[in-house]
């Protein structure tokens, strides 16, 4: 998904070089994906980048996977009575996934363009993807204190799971910071203290194509309950948790969550291409990714 409007970063981070040939970030995803089975990249993008992501990509992915680029534009999947849609902000993460629809035909995992998830994440999804039922869906779990930024506020999903690793519950909470020795969640109802080890999604999820019905459904419910609300998003979080609650499927949480690094903000971006060159220099990835 590389469709975000990239507000408080201040550019098109999705496109930004963080490696040391000027890699982006997804290059390493994509590399980890595709080394762990994965054979059909599909880009989610804007209009106005798209020609720009097809010029640094195509390129580097021919002969290596089958390539395809989807607009989510704001008015896929919006029911007749709603259009013209009237918003600048696309619909979220679920809508974007949706957008994939048109080009996906199996199972399928979701990232974001702008997020580092080491290959661990990639070879957990591969492995899952084997043996799994067509209602089983999946999400690599990420430890809460681990994926914070020092320069702001972060947007995180925190989980809950039984004792099988079934997920059971999602809370996408927008406003979650470091206070000393503390995590906390900040919203207009006051301040909640989280815990540091709570597994979180990072929006690495892994998806059976019947997910693509519910989510078309769940999309033209959220469509008609916002349709005036510019800022409201449909999130997977949001998805996933009431494909759960409405018993249409189980999400495994998966234990590939290792690694992982992104930018949220500017600043963010001289510790992620630090992160990147150390990872070259103990081998992982290779100096010239392609």
């Amino acid at each position: 998904m590389a469709a975000g409007m990239g507000s408080r970063y201040g550019g098109i981070k999705q496109i930004d070089g963080f490696g040391p040939n000027g890699e982006t970030i997804m290059e390493y995803s994509l590399y980890d994906a595709i080394r762990a089975g994965f054979g059909r990249i599909v880009f989610v993008v804007r209009e106005e980048i798209k020609e720009t992501v097809k010029e640094i990509f195509l390129p580097k992915l021919q002969g290596k996977a089958e390539v395809h680029f989807v607009v989510q534009s704001l008015e896929k999947f919006v029911p007749a009575e709603f259009q013209p849609v009237d918003r600048k902000k696309p619909w979220g993460t679920t809508h974007a996934m949706l957008c994939g629809k048109e080009v996906i035909d199996g199972p399928f995992a979701v990232i974001n363009a702008d997020d580092f998830y080491g290959r661990e994440a990639f070879e957990s999804l591969a492995a899952f993807f084997r043996t799994a039922g067509a209602d089983h869906h999946a999400m690599v779990g990420y430890t809460l204190k681990n994926v914070l930024s020092d320069h702001g506020s972060v947007s995180r999903g925190v989980a809950t799971a039984d004792a099988q690793g079934l997920l059971t519950g999602m809370r996408e909470l927008t406003t979650i910071v470091r206070e000393g020795d503390k995590i906390i969640s900040k919203t207009k109802e006051g301040d909640e203290e989280l815990n540091s080890v709570a597994p979180v999604s990072m929006n690495c999820w892994g998806f059976q194509p019947g997910a693509f019905e519910l989510s078309e459904k769940m999309f033209a419910e959220f469509v008609a309950k916002n349709s005036q609300n510019p800022s409201a998003e449909f999130y997977i979080a949001l998805m996933v948790t009431e494909l759960i609650s409405r018993g249409l499927g189980k999400v495994q949480v998966l234990p590939g969550g290792k690694t992982w690094f992104g930018v949220t903000y500017k600043e963010d971006k001289e510790t992620v291409s630090q992160k990147i060159k150390d990872l070259v220099q103990q081998g992982v990835y290779p100096a010239k990714l392609w």
